[in-house]
């Protein structure tokens, strides 16, 4: 329970409104019981009436005078309900990532602006038929032809849609009240929700559990029939049938009357996801994401509230829809990047869904082909439960790999982006009407500089980070500051193919149009998707045969199935290596992994060609034997070495300033609060680095500075936050902001 004197209380909770809490006197009485999401009567307005409130934050620091300040009527005893659980949901990301109490509350709420209701209307005969035809005979002398034909269909139906009516017979708002009031007809008017699920499809026939499925399923909802809630996670390779075993969990929880959500790390995702779980439940499920309108949102979670669906599906923020009775959240492909939010608070949906799963009595089920050494490494130690999926459901084997050396490939004379293997197999696939996929790797090429004949990567002397190209020949370091003009030959084989990386997928779409003039080619990128159904158009057209080439970034290799797709190929592989950051081998490993396991789902045996200057790379090697347990081993000593998570914790601290002096003034006094008060215990295995420039120092004219601090115990990095906001509360700053970010995904 939160200690304080004072409590700051929201009476009407929903997005817009919880930026005006009321501060209010805590009675002796509920000193010490009160916490946030407590549900508490309390005098308010003029006249004192008793209205609902629920407690945000309790404080010590009075908004006003005391003296003035009205006192907390009562708490309301026994109150479960969804606001509540959002409040302490809010009240524990702010804790545990740190942001203001408003910043999380508006995270949690869902959009509760009241939007304007859709209605269905109907015409209703009231008449009887004859007497319908008698007024259709009158109006016809009169040459009311409007009204003559509207009667004319009511003669017919008892009932008429009103847009049949208003659109199709051309008859008036007036002519309808006119009939209304000669008791003709009544207009009926419906409230319906909104639903942004626009699926056909008929149910599919339930397929049959391998062994290693059953076993799964079985022994999660053994737990759950007694109980028992934990965190599980599912390690299946590629196609071993993840989704199925997610399925039967989620009917086996609908099964006892509770809800469940799905995370999926992609909107691009969305489609193919949503048609499997629409056959399995029809429309029970429904979807949250960023391309839905305001109405629609809001539609979904009043349905979600009333109990109208019992599967939501959608990225991070669909962990935050507001269902009574939740009993399952699945997190698929938890590895992902994009399950970290980008804006304060920065909490990572994994450990938000496994502090909701325990708020409501749920269980948690992680599963990827990958999984992040974070998850991997809390099976490995029993906090969560590991189960293995280790074969594929279509009884083939994983796609052999060739992993084709560029160097060597510019020895031979061949400077097309496609190696001979790769042209070869392509040839052959389109020759068989088999599909074809193409995955650029872009990820981390921002720039760099490279060699085409060694594979020599221009990096800084200073900082283990490659150098980025900038105008007029310059090359510089994002982490230090250090700059270089940029060489003619390479500095280690004297070769002239020493560039910036430029290829893009519209250049490899105009390739392939010269190489294989037949082909047909759809493309899948940031361009070709832009607008709210581009992603399930270009996924149903390549789904349905009707191109036979699909060229695209991360988005095509996440979670797709098409099996008729026997040969991925993976251009620039290893550009995920230069990122800057200490993750990339991580991610690099993942993306290899998961490209690699898009071909050969279906009965056909697949090959996957990787293109790379760095063959030799650990993360390479273990992605072409898809190799998970070697590659975690191999990367944990790292992380370990360097003190990097999952072995420590790390916490960045962000200093933006809109004058570079004042920030850099702030970052220090914040580095020399926290040098000072680590106490001498932890002194030692604190690590403090910093500060310093943010690896881009300046964005808009704002200057970023930055402190990171690694400790193995996660609560220790949370006092130092908890330190640093008591020292800004009691500091005035202007034109400057502070924000945490625990162990980054990305670097500052």
């Amino acid at each position: 329970m939160a200690e304080g004197r004072y409590a700051n209380i929201i009476i009407d909770i929903s997005h817009e409104k919880v930026d005006r809490p009321f501060q209010y006197k805590i009675p002796a009485s509920l000193a010490g019981i009160l916490e946030p999401g407590s549900s508490v009567m309390i005098p308010f307005g003029q006249g004192n009436r008793l209205r609902r409130g629920y407690v945000i934050e309790i404080t010590d620091r009075a908004e006003f005078p005391p003296e003035k300040m009205k006192e907390i009527s009562h708490m309301m005893e026994g109150d479960v309900s969804v606001e509540a659980d959002a409040i302490k949901l809010a009240s524990w990301m702010k804790h545990t990532y740190g942001s203001t109490m408003i910043a999380a509350l508006k995270t949690v709420l869902p959009v509760k602006q009241e939007m304007k209701p859709v209605q269905k209307k109907k015409i209703v005969r009231l008449m009887t038929k004859e007497e319908v035809l008698c007024i259709l005979s009158e109006s016809i002398r009169k040459h009311q032809s409007a009204k003559a034909r509207l009667l004319t269909e009511l003669a017919g139906e008892p009932y008429l849609p009103y847009e049949l009516v208003t659109k199709k017979l051309n008859v008036s708002a007036a002519t309808l009240k006119s009939l209304e009031t000669q008791g003709v007809l009544s207009i009926e008017r419906e409230n319906y929700y909104r639903n942004p699920v626009k699926v056909e499809a008929s149910p599919e026939e339930r397929k049959q559990l391998s062994g290693e499925q059953s076993e799964i399923v079985n022994r999660v909802l053994a737990d759950y029939r007694n109980g028992i809630r934990k965190t599980y996670l599912i390690h299946g390779i590629t196609g071993s049938g993840k989704t199925e075993v997610y399925l039967s969990l989620i009917e086996g929880v609908i099964a006892a009357g509770r809800q469940c959500i799905v995370l999926i790390p992609e909107i691009a995702l969305t489609y193919q996801t949503l048609l499997r779980f629409y056959k399995r439940f029809g429309d029970r499920v429904s979807v949250m994401n960023s391309t839905l309108s305001k109405g629609e949102k809001y539609d979904q979670c009043e349905r979600a509230r009333r109990g109208e669906i019992d599967v939501i599906i959608g990225p991070r923020s669909a962990l935050f829809v507001p269902f009574q009775n939740l009993g399952l959240i699945v997190m698929d492909e938890e590895h992902e990047g994009s399950y970290k939010s980008e804006s304060m608070p920065r909490y990572h949906a994994r450990e938000t869904a496994q502090f909701l799963a325990n708020l409501k009595g749920a269980s948690l089920v992680l599963g990827s082909a990958t999984p992040s050494l974070e998850a991997y490494s809390r099976a490995k130690s029993g906090e969560y439960q590991l189960f293995t999926l280790s074969r594929r459901l279509t009884g083939g084997t994983l796609p052999s790999v060739d992993t084709i050396d560029l160097r060597e490939e510019l020895k031979s004379g061949n400077r097309s982006i496609f190696s001979r293997r790769l042209q070869e197999l392509m040839e052959e696939r389109l020759q068989k009407k088999e599909q074809i996929m193409l995955f650029l790797n872009r990820r981390g090429y921002a720039g760099f500089v490279s060699c085409r004949s060694c594979g020599y990567v221009m990096k800084c002397p200073h900082c283990d980070v490659s150098l980025s190209q900038h105008l007029h020949g310059k090359m510089v370091c994002h982490y230090c500051g250090y700059e270089t003009v940029q060489p003619a030959k390479c500095p280690v084989c004297s070769s002239p193919y020493i560039l910036g990386f430029k290829a893009g997928t519209q250049q490899i779409e105009e390739q392939i149009h010269k190489r294989f003039p037949d082909a047909r080619v759809l493309r899948m990128d940031a361009d070709t998707t832009r607008k709210k159904n581009d992603y399930e158009e270009i996924l149903s057209a390549f789904s349905e045969g009707k191109a036979d080439i699909l060229v695209g970034t991360q988005m095509i290799v996440k979670g797709h199935d098409f099996p008729n797709v026997t040969l991925m190929g993976v251009l620039a592989a290893d550009l995920s290596l230069n990122d800057h950051d200490y993750r990339s081998g991580e991610r690099t490993f993942q993306l290899l992994t998961q490209a690699a396991g898009r071909a050969g789902r279906g009965t056909k045996p697949g090959e996957v060609v990787i293109q790379t200057y760095r063959p030799d790379h650990y993360s390479i090697v273990r992605a072409a034997t898809q190799d998970y347990e070697a590659f975690y081993e191999e990367e944990m000593l790292y992380r370990e070495l360097a003190g990097y998570p999952p072995a420590s914790h790390m916490l960045a601290i962000l200093v933006s300033s809109e004058n570079e002096q004042a920030g850099e003034s702030l970052c220090v006094r914040i580095g020399n609060l926290l040098k000072a008060g680590t106490d001498p215990e932890n002194r030692e295995k604190m690590q403090i680095i910093g500060p310093a420039k943010a690896s881009v120092g300046r964005i808009n004219d704002i200057y970023r500075f930055v402190i990171y601090c690694k400790h193995k115990d996660y609560n220790k990095l949370v006092e130092c936050k908890d330190k640093v906001e008591s020292f800004l509360n009691q500091t005035e700053i202007r034109g400057q902001n502070v924000q945490f970010d625990f162990d980054p995904i990305d670097s500052f």
